[in-house]
Protein backbone atom coordinates (compact mmCIF):
# COMPACT_ATOMS: atom_id res chain seq x y z
CA UNK A 1 0.00 0.00 0.00
CA UNK A 2 1.34 3.38 -1.15
CA UNK A 3 0.82 6.98 0.38
CA UNK A 4 -0.07 9.40 -2.69
CA UNK A 5 -0.41 13.44 -2.43
CA UNK A 6 -2.79 15.65 -4.55
CA UNK A 7 -3.85 19.26 -4.39
CA UNK A 8 -7.43 19.53 -4.43
CA UNK A 9 -9.64 22.75 -3.02
CA UNK A 10 -6.73 24.44 -2.03
CA UNK A 11 -5.40 21.55 0.54
CA UNK A 12 -2.60 19.04 0.39
CA UNK A 13 -4.48 15.98 0.62
CA UNK A 14 -3.86 11.89 0.92
CA UNK A 15 -4.39 8.80 -0.17
CA UNK A 16 -3.84 5.70 0.13
CA UNK A 17 -3.26 3.09 -2.94
CA UNK A 18 -2.94 -0.49 -2.99
CA UNK A 19 -2.41 -1.90 -6.18
CA UNK A 20 -3.23 -5.88 -5.54
CA UNK A 21 -3.25 -6.88 -9.61
CA UNK A 22 -4.60 -10.02 -10.60
CA UNK A 23 -5.93 -13.04 -8.11
CA UNK A 24 -8.08 -11.17 -5.84
CA UNK A 25 -11.92 -10.10 -5.27
CA UNK A 26 -13.75 -8.25 -2.25
CA UNK A 27 -16.71 -7.54 -0.95
CA UNK A 28 -17.07 -3.81 -0.28
CA UNK A 29 -20.02 -1.09 1.00
CA UNK A 30 -17.93 1.44 -0.89
CA UNK A 31 -19.64 3.26 -3.35
CA UNK A 32 -17.35 2.76 -6.14
CA UNK A 33 -16.77 -1.17 -6.67
CA UNK A 34 -19.18 -1.76 -3.24
CA UNK A 35 -20.83 -5.00 -3.91
CA UNK A 36 -19.29 -8.78 -4.31
CA UNK A 37 -16.60 -9.08 -7.34
CA UNK A 38 -13.37 -8.94 -8.68
CA UNK A 39 -10.35 -6.65 -7.81
CA UNK A 40 -7.49 -5.50 -8.82
CA UNK A 41 -6.90 -2.18 -6.49
CA UNK A 42 -7.97 -0.05 -3.63
CA UNK A 43 -7.94 3.75 -3.05
CA UNK A 44 -8.89 5.54 -0.17
CA UNK A 45 -8.81 9.21 -0.44
CA UNK A 46 -8.98 11.92 2.03
CA UNK A 47 -11.75 15.09 1.26
CA UNK A 48 -11.96 18.51 2.92
CA UNK A 49 -14.40 17.86 6.26
CA UNK A 50 -17.01 20.22 4.07
CA UNK A 51 -17.03 17.93 1.64
CA UNK A 52 -20.07 19.48 -0.95
CA UNK A 53 -19.96 17.24 -4.13
CA UNK A 54 -22.54 15.30 -4.73
CA UNK A 55 -20.91 13.11 -7.47
CA UNK A 56 -18.58 11.07 -5.15
CA UNK A 57 -18.45 8.05 -7.73
CA UNK A 58 -17.54 10.42 -10.32
CA UNK A 59 -14.86 11.80 -7.95
CA UNK A 60 -13.77 8.74 -7.13
CA UNK A 61 -13.39 7.86 -10.78
CA UNK A 62 -11.42 11.13 -11.29
CA UNK A 63 -9.11 10.28 -9.14
CA UNK A 64 -8.37 6.43 -9.63
CA UNK A 65 -7.63 7.74 -13.23
CA UNK A 66 -4.89 10.29 -12.01
CA UNK A 67 -3.46 7.37 -9.93
CA UNK A 68 -2.91 5.57 -12.89
CA UNK A 69 -5.93 2.42 -11.51
CA UNK A 70 -8.04 0.81 -14.68
CA UNK A 71 -10.40 -2.51 -13.85
CA UNK A 72 -11.97 -3.19 -11.45
CA UNK A 73 -11.47 -1.44 -7.66
CA UNK A 74 -13.11 -0.24 -4.51
CA UNK A 75 -12.79 3.33 -4.13
CA UNK A 76 -13.51 5.15 -1.12
CA UNK A 77 -13.68 8.91 0.77
CA UNK A 78 -13.00 9.66 4.01
CA UNK A 79 -12.56 13.11 5.77
CA UNK A 80 -9.86 11.46 8.49
CA UNK A 81 -5.98 12.30 8.46
CA UNK A 82 -4.96 9.19 5.34
CA UNK A 83 -1.69 10.39 5.92
CA UNK A 84 -2.49 8.71 9.52
CA UNK A 85 -3.46 5.68 8.15
CA UNK A 86 -2.89 2.53 10.63
CA UNK A 87 -1.59 -0.97 9.50
CA UNK A 88 -1.56 -4.11 11.57
CA UNK A 89 -1.49 -7.81 10.60
CA UNK A 90 -1.98 -10.96 12.18
CA UNK A 91 -1.32 -14.34 10.36
CA UNK A 92 -0.77 -13.40 6.97
CA UNK A 93 -4.31 -11.06 7.26
CA UNK A 94 -2.94 -7.36 6.70
CA UNK A 95 -5.71 -5.03 7.88
CA UNK A 96 -5.37 -1.07 7.69
CA UNK A 97 -7.86 1.48 9.02
CA UNK A 98 -8.17 5.40 9.00
CA UNK A 99 -10.11 6.36 11.65
CA UNK A 100 -11.95 9.63 12.72
CA UNK A 101 -14.07 10.26 15.24
CA UNK A 102 -15.47 13.72 15.09
CA UNK A 103 -19.04 12.45 15.15
CA UNK A 104 -19.10 8.99 17.12
CA UNK A 105 -22.49 7.29 16.74
CA UNK A 106 -24.40 3.85 18.27
CA UNK A 107 -25.82 2.22 14.71
CA UNK A 108 -29.22 1.86 17.21
CA UNK A 109 -30.67 4.99 18.17
CA UNK A 110 -34.14 5.99 19.13
CA UNK A 111 -36.25 6.96 16.55
CA UNK A 112 -36.79 10.75 16.20
CA UNK A 113 -33.50 11.42 18.07
CA UNK A 114 -30.86 14.11 16.65
CA UNK A 115 -29.01 13.27 13.70
CA UNK A 116 -25.31 12.86 15.39
CA UNK A 117 -24.09 13.78 11.92
CA UNK A 118 -25.13 16.95 12.75
CA UNK A 119 -24.76 17.48 16.65
CA UNK A 120 -21.88 15.13 18.12
CA UNK A 121 -22.74 12.80 21.17
CA UNK A 122 -20.81 13.89 24.04
CA UNK A 123 -17.86 11.40 25.35
CA UNK A 124 -15.40 11.65 27.44
CA UNK A 125 -12.16 13.34 25.55
CA UNK A 126 -10.88 16.53 24.20
CA UNK A 127 -13.70 17.90 22.43
CA UNK A 128 -13.83 16.75 18.54
CA UNK A 129 -13.50 20.12 17.26
CA UNK A 130 -12.91 23.67 18.04
CA UNK A 131 -14.66 24.87 14.85
CA UNK A 132 -17.39 22.57 14.36
CA UNK A 133 -18.44 22.25 10.90
CA UNK A 134 -21.73 23.01 9.30
CA UNK A 135 -24.10 20.55 8.74
CA UNK A 136 -24.45 19.25 5.04
CA UNK A 137 -26.13 21.42 2.14
CA UNK A 138 -29.29 19.95 1.04
CA UNK A 139 -29.27 17.93 -2.57
CA UNK A 140 -32.05 17.58 -5.32
CA UNK A 141 -31.43 13.50 -3.32
CA UNK A 142 -31.89 14.97 0.18
CA UNK A 143 -29.22 15.74 2.60
CA UNK A 144 -25.86 15.59 1.08
CA UNK A 145 -23.22 12.51 1.17
CA UNK A 146 -20.82 12.80 3.84
CA UNK A 147 -17.81 10.82 3.17
CA UNK A 148 -16.74 8.38 5.70
CA UNK A 149 -14.75 8.63 8.86
CA UNK A 150 -13.81 5.06 9.81
CA UNK A 151 -12.81 3.19 6.60
CA UNK A 152 -11.37 0.07 6.65
CA UNK A 153 -9.60 -2.80 4.55
CA UNK A 154 -8.83 -6.17 4.62
CA UNK A 155 -6.83 -8.37 2.90
CA UNK A 156 -7.18 -12.44 3.45
CA UNK A 157 -4.68 -13.89 1.84
CA UNK A 158 -6.71 -17.58 1.12
CA UNK A 159 -9.84 -17.84 -0.62
CA UNK A 160 -13.44 -17.09 0.89
CA UNK A 161 -16.69 -18.39 -0.59
CA UNK A 162 -19.56 -15.70 -0.60
CA UNK A 163 -20.78 -16.27 2.86
CA UNK A 164 -17.42 -16.12 3.98
CA UNK A 165 -16.68 -13.17 2.79
CA UNK A 166 -20.11 -11.66 4.43
CA UNK A 167 -19.05 -13.10 7.66
CA UNK A 168 -15.54 -11.53 7.38
CA UNK A 169 -17.21 -7.90 7.18
CA UNK A 170 -19.47 -8.86 10.28
CA UNK A 171 -16.40 -9.94 11.84
CA UNK A 172 -14.16 -6.78 11.25
CA UNK A 173 -17.34 -4.85 12.23
CA UNK A 174 -17.76 -6.44 15.52
CA UNK A 175 -13.71 -5.42 15.91
CA UNK A 176 -14.22 -2.38 14.98
CA UNK A 177 -16.57 -1.63 17.67
CA UNK A 178 -14.70 -3.59 20.30
CA UNK A 179 -11.68 -1.07 19.82
CA UNK A 180 -13.50 1.57 20.03
CA UNK A 181 -14.93 0.80 23.24
CA UNK A 182 -11.67 0.02 24.45
CA UNK A 183 -9.72 2.94 23.44
CA UNK A 184 -12.31 5.02 25.66
CA UNK A 185 -15.09 5.85 22.56
CA UNK A 186 -18.43 5.15 23.45
CA UNK A 187 -19.95 4.07 19.64
CA UNK A 188 -20.23 2.02 17.06
CA UNK A 189 -18.69 3.95 14.76
CA UNK A 190 -19.64 6.73 12.89
CA UNK A 191 -22.63 7.01 10.20
CA UNK A 192 -20.69 7.08 7.07
CA UNK A 193 -18.10 4.12 7.92
CA UNK A 194 -17.10 2.14 4.65
CA UNK A 195 -15.24 -1.06 4.38
CA UNK A 196 -13.36 -3.51 1.50
CA UNK A 197 -12.63 -7.13 2.56
CA UNK A 198 -10.54 -9.09 -0.61
CA UNK A 199 -9.70 -12.20 -0.79
CA UNK A 200 -7.63 -14.76 -2.82
CA UNK A 201 -9.27 -16.23 -5.95
CA UNK A 202 -7.10 -19.45 -6.31
CA UNK A 203 -7.48 -22.48 -3.63
CA UNK A 204 -10.23 -23.75 -1.62
CA UNK A 205 -12.45 -21.37 -0.36
CA UNK A 206 -12.65 -21.12 3.49
CA UNK A 207 -16.54 -21.56 4.25
CA UNK A 208 -15.98 -19.56 7.82
CA UNK A 209 -14.89 -16.06 8.73
CA UNK A 210 -16.48 -15.95 11.97
CA UNK A 211 -14.62 -14.46 15.06
CA UNK A 212 -13.90 -18.38 16.33
CA UNK A 213 -12.99 -19.48 12.52
CA UNK A 214 -9.33 -19.56 11.92
CA UNK A 215 -8.95 -16.52 9.41
CA UNK A 216 -12.46 -14.79 10.91
CA UNK A 217 -10.15 -14.84 13.96
CA UNK A 218 -6.98 -13.33 12.24
CA UNK A 219 -9.50 -10.73 10.52
CA UNK A 220 -10.41 -9.47 13.66
CA UNK A 221 -7.41 -9.47 15.65
CA UNK A 222 -5.84 -7.46 12.66
CA UNK A 223 -8.46 -4.91 12.63
CA UNK A 224 -9.07 -4.49 15.96
CA UNK A 225 -5.39 -3.43 16.43
CA UNK A 226 -5.45 -1.43 13.49
CA UNK A 227 -8.78 0.76 14.61
CA UNK A 228 -7.58 0.75 18.31
CA UNK A 229 -4.24 2.50 17.36
CA UNK A 230 -6.00 4.87 15.17
CA UNK A 231 -8.49 5.92 17.70
CA UNK A 232 -5.73 6.16 20.45
CA UNK A 233 -3.81 8.21 18.15
CA UNK A 234 -6.67 10.47 17.02
CA UNK A 235 -7.11 10.88 20.76
CA UNK A 236 -4.15 12.33 21.01
CA UNK A 237 -4.16 14.28 18.00
CA UNK A 238 -7.25 16.05 19.77
CA UNK A 239 -5.54 16.52 22.67
CA UNK A 240 -2.51 18.02 20.99
CA UNK A 241 -4.12 20.31 18.99
CA UNK A 242 -6.84 21.86 21.99
CA UNK A 243 -6.95 25.70 21.74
Amino acid sequence: MELVWRDEDGARLAATVWRAGGGWRAVSSAMLGGGIGPLGWVLNAQVRGRYARTDPVVHLAELAASFGLEGPGVGMLTAASVARTMRREDGGVAASATVGLRVPTWAAAPEGAADPELAPLHIDVPPPSPEPEPAPEPSEHGTAWRPGTINIVVAVPVALSDAALVNAVVTATEAKTQALLEAGYPCTGTASDAICVAARTSGAEEPFAGPRSVWGARVARAVHAAVRAGALDYTEYLRANRP
